[in-house]
Parts: structure tokens; sequence; C-alpha cells
């Protein structure tokens, strides 16, 4: 879709003129299979990386323009925002050393974004979520300026007609509404590419459903988001929910999101997912010129399929089959699209090792895997793998029920080993990277249960800014050195540098865990949730969770001051002794602000507030246990020094 000049397809008659040029693409593209005009006899692999910018302070950095003028390298391309970028590796014939120079390729191209990131004061990282993203980081503000961005933010707003609603539970629960697909930004991704043979399609792309959830469990890296823990690789879910344009009716109805594991197995070509998506999902965009593909076919050449790609590109199936044109001549690529960013380069090639030997074995083992599993194990599997990682249940083929770690260790890796010994992938390559997969299986320590004991052992220490930061920090330090996951040790606080990297904005100070009342409950029970909770300051919210007010202890004493006989037989509404219209903030406003604001204005407490809701307090208190950190980090650098 990038090399495209794309717009929203919202006009009637040029969405007309798209879907015929969408259907001529996909006759044309029935013509070539029948007439075995796709390469054949060989099978290539190829990557994309994708990485978060950060700056001195962990946080996300909108840096990618300078950058990308920076490194001058068309390997190096944008992604959906300013501080994400992505790289592509050259194609590689799947055989001999393909892997190792898969990871050489890698890790000198990430090499190079960090050294440029570097020299400008800032850090390249690859993670399926970065640790210290925060909603504020998601407006419209950081959206990379391009314009086949913002045409696909507006084609999913209007299919929408609403905000995104997004609700993922894990050992904590996201909550969350969003007007953008920003939220998309969150996820970086590892996506492997498998190209194959026309007649091969079928078999290869059932292949790929059915290891996609033991692949996913061996590779999960994306726990935490806004620094809550949810699923294992919680970038499923935040996928899904962030371009979903389905909208909520009263009716029950079987509607298919953009982001899909699927709904059957593939029985003959890839001409039955294309037609699925052309059937089921409304096209978004559009392009001003669109190449007859009947006249390149009847050339001799192949045909681009502008409109059959765009419209592609807009579906987004975890395992996506891709039409492309290399050294003049039409090919066909599954794209394997849930493996994570990170934690290192040599995980990234150990992971993909494990699906491309898993392609190649699979196939040998058990030919047709659709008469030895069903579909819907397979999509099961996928979501448990999801949810809960290594500790997922699967069951396999046959209808056996095993965990992850038996899955994997007993039948999967072998399996693997053979089919990368198929393909006639060196014996040291093979060894190399299925043995770090093997590693960290064993330890049981995934990228995601790294950041949870990490987590773990550092509960109780400082703020939850504080323990996101270290673990970017960490992640960074460790990924530098190419070890693998299973080898880390678990992040300290003390590796974000100390409180230079916190407290900047207040979204960082905020306590988001807060008691609140509606202005018509009874002022008793704030006095009470006063004296249980050891707590100041109560807001007020209306019956649409707007802040109103705020109610202090003062007021609570004030109110006592009158005499407790005459008021006992009252019933008094908070909104009769709240501050009304109490002075707020929103979470992007600098900690010295507040800071300021506080003492100017002689408040203990300030609201901080977004779209009219409550989304976090920040107290005296607050900044007296903040203002001890810094001391106390200050006072031991000098003593050091």
């Amino acid at each position: 879709m990038g090399e495209l000049n794309v717009q929203t397809a919202s006009d009637p008659r040029h969405l007309r003129i798209f879907m015929r040029a969408l259907l001529n693409d996909l006759r044309a593209l029935e013509t070539m299979i029948d007439n075995d005009m796709f390469e054949s006899g060989v099978r290539r692999i190829g990557a994309e990386q994708e990485l978060f910018l950060v700056d001195e302070a962990w946080r996300p950095a909108p840096a990618y323009e300078t950058m990308l003028k920076a490194l001058d390298d068309e390997r190096f391309t944008t992604e959906l925002a300013r501080f994400n970028l992505e790289f592509n590796c050259d194609p590689l014939t799947f055989g001999g050393d393909c892997l190792s120079k898969l990871e050489t390729q890698l890790f000198e191209l990430y090499r190079k974004a960090d050294d440029c990131a570097h020299e400008r004061g800032l850090h390249a990282i690859m993670t399926g979520i970065l640790p210290t993203l925060q909603k504020s980081n998601l407006g419209l503000d950081s959206m990379t300026p391009m314009p086949r961005y913002f045409a696909l933010n507006d084609a999913m707003n209007a299919q929408r007609g609403g905000s995104y609603v997004f609700r993922i539970k894990g050992t904590d629960e996201f909550i969350s509404q969003h007007d953008s697909v920003m939220l998309e930004s969150c996820n970086t991704s590892f996506q492997v590419h498998f190209q194959v043979s026309i007649d091969e399609f079928a078999r290869f792309y059932n292949i790929a459903q059915a290891i996609l959830g033991p692949v996913m469990a061996a590779a999960t890296n994306s726990p935490l988001l806004f620094g809550k823990r949810l699923w294992h690789e919680t970038r499923i879910a935040l996928f899904q929910q962030s371009i979903d344009t389905r909208a909520v009716t009263p009716y029950q109805r079987e509607v298919d999101s953009r982001v899909s594991f699927g709904t059957s197995w593939v029985k003959e070509s890839a001409l039955e997912i294309f037609r699925e998506d052309i059937a089921r999902f409304r096209v978004l965009l559009g392009i001003n010129d669109y190449e007859d593909p009947f006249e390149k076919i009847n050339a001799g050449e192949p045909p681009s399929l502008q409109a059959l790609r765009l419209h592609n590109g807009t579906i987004y199936r975890w395992n996506r089959p891709c039409y492309g044109i290399s050294n003049g001549k039409a090919h066909l690529r599954i794209e394997n699209r849930v493996l994570p960013a990170g934690p290192t380069v040599i995980d990234a090639v150990a992971n993909a090792a494990f699906f491309f030997g898993l392609m190649s074995g699979m196939l040998d083992t058990y030919g047709d895997i659709t008469a030895h599993m069903d579909f819907d194990d397979a999509k099961t599997n996928f979501m448990a793998a999801a949810r809960h990682g290594l500790g997922a249940q699967f069951t396999w083929v046959g209808g056996e029920s095993l965990t992850a770690k038996e899955l994997i260790l007993q039948h999967l890796l072998p399996m693997a080993h053979k089919g990368l010994e198929i393909a006639g992938v060196d014996t040291e390559d093979r060894e190399r990277y299925l043995g770090v997969l093997s590693k960290r299986i064993t330890s049981g320590q995934t990228g995601s249960q790294w950041m949870l004991r990490s987590l773990a052992k550092m509960k109780g220490e400082g703020t939850r800014s504080e323990r996101m930061a270290a673990l970017t920090a960490a992640i960074h330090d460790r990924q530098k050195d190419n070890a693998p996951i299973h080898t880390w040790s678990p992040a300290k606080l003390e590796e974000a540098g100390g409180w230079e990297s916190t407290y900047q904005r207040i979204e960082e100070c905020m306590n988001s865990d807060f008691l609140t009342v509606n202005e018509h409950e009874l002022v008793d029970l704030v006095a009470h949730m006063m004296q249980w909770h050891s707590i100041r300051h109560v807001p007020v919210e209306d019956n649409e969770h707007r802040l109103v007010g705020l109610v202090s202890h003062s007021s609570i004493l004030g109110l006592m001051a009158q005499g407790l006989d005459k008021l006992s037989d009252k019933l008094i509404p908070v909104r009769d002794i709240m501050i009304k219209d109490p002075l707020t903030l929103s979470p992007g406003s600098s900690t010295v602000e507040a800071i300021e604001l506080m003492r100017a204005k002689g408040i203990g407490c300030l609201p901080i507030v977004q779209d009219e809701r409550l989304v976090g307090l920040v107290t005296e208190r607050d900044l007296m246990k903040i203002a001890g950190i810094v001391l106390q980090q200050t006072l031991l650098a000098r003593s050091q020094r």
C-alpha cells in the first residue's frame, strides 16, 4: 500500500470504479493460476522488522523523519506513528546458510538504526509493545504525516461510526476508548515471509494456520500495555480491536473483523481467501489510475494487480497471502504476522527458523494437515497462545491434549529440525537457532515472562512510570549484545538512569487507581471513604463520568464543625459541599507545571482530565514521595563524585 497514491473511497462512483478494477485483478489472478504463470521450483524467505524510537528518558520519540534522512537507506521506511520505523530484509533462497545470513542482515540493520539514533540522543528498540507508551502518545499529531495513513484512518472511522472501544482482560484489565486507529501503533512486529509454488499454496497455508498457536506461544514478547499486565501476546487483542470497523448493533450477526485468523481451511488456492475478503470487507481506499492486468498478461508480463494488493493491504489476516513480482516473475508468499519484535535478533531468527522448519517438516509428516486436525482446534490454540503463552493448553493432531511446552519440546522441535534438514539448511544453522528456541522453552523465559518476572522483582519499588522506564532501558541494554532472552537477568529499577528519566510529565506521577463518588450521593459516604482509605480528596463525577467537582478533607471538617447533632438527620448530597469546576491539567502536562499550579493556588490535589473524563489524581503526598526519591538520588550521586 505504501507504494501507491491512495485516497479514501468515499465517492460512490469512485468506489464502483475501484471495485471494477479489483474484480478485474481477481479475474487476472485466476487466469494466471490456470495458466501456471507463477515462479515455481524455488522457495524463498524474507522478513520485515519494526522498531520503536525512544528518547534518553526512554519515552517514545517522534523522530522518524530525522532518522530516515540520516539513514539514507531505501531498506528503511515509515510506519503508522512518528515514533516507529521499519526495515526490510532482502529475500533469501530457503536452504544452506539462509538463517545465518538473515541474522547478519537483521543485526546489521538494527545496529545501523540504533547507532544513528544514538548520535541524535535517541535509541532504537525491538519490543512487541513499548512499556513506556502512554495514551497521550497516540493522538493524531503522532501519526506519520503521509496521506495514506490519514486516508486509512478516515475510512475506518467512517465505517466504525464512533469511537473505538477496547477491553482486554489479563491479570489486570484495560478498558478504554480512542478516536482513531493510532492504538495500532503500539504494536511492532517481526513479519516473516515464505514463498511457495502456486500448486502448493493451499497445503502450506493450512500448515501455517495449524502451527500459528505453538509458534506464537514460543515467541511471546508483549505482556504489557500502559503498565497493565494483560495477555502474554497483547498485540493480538490490541491489533484486532484497534482497527475493528464493525459497529455495535442490537442484533446477533456474524461479522468478521478485518483482523482475523480466518473461518476455515483453504481447499484449493489463494483465490478462496481473496474472494472471501472482497465479499466480506468493504473497500476503504482507492487509487487514481488502474493498470489493465490483461494487457500485461497478453504481453507475457506479470501484472502489478494494484487494486487487489491495495485491498489486501487493508485486510489483516494473521497469515496473509501476498502477491509479488521479483526478477520479472510473479509469485505468491505467505506472510506470518503474529511474531512480535524482539527481544533480540537471534531470538527473532530462532522464531523464524521454528516457523520455516515446521512449514517444511509438517508437510513431510502430515501432507494435508486438514485430514488430521480440526480447524476450530487450530483457531482455539491460537487464542490460547495469545492469552497464556507457554502456559497454554493445546489440542493437537488426533485430538491429543498437550501443554505448549510438551507439544513444542516433544513433537514440534524435532519436526522443525527435520523440516530444515529437508530444505537443505546447514546443520550449524539448524542447531544454533533451534537450540536457542529449545533453551528458551526449557527455561520458560520468553520475552513476556522476563518482563513479568522483572516487574514482580521490582514490586514496591519506585512508581509504575519508573518500572516501565527500567524495563525499556534493560531491553535496550541487553538486545544490543544479541544475547538470547533465556540468558537475560531481571531488569532493575536503577537501569532507567535515575529520576531524570521519569517524572517529566504528570501522567508519570499521577495515581490512576482512585475512588470517586457521584454528585448526588450522601456526604456521609465520602467521610467514611476518607477514613477507611486514609485519603484527603475524593473526585466527583456526574452520570456520564465527567469530572464535576472535588471533595476535600477540609470540606468535611467544615461540615462537621457545624455540629454533628444538627447534621445527623439531614441527607446532604455531595454537590452541596464539593468544590465545583476544580482546576485540572491534561496527562501530557509537565510535572513542573503541576507543582507550580498547586503552589500558586494553594491546593493539595489536582485532577488530571482528558476529554472531560478523569484519568488520574496528583496530590501533595504523591509529590512529596517523588521529592524524597529525587533528593535521595541527588545526594547519593553527589556522594559518589
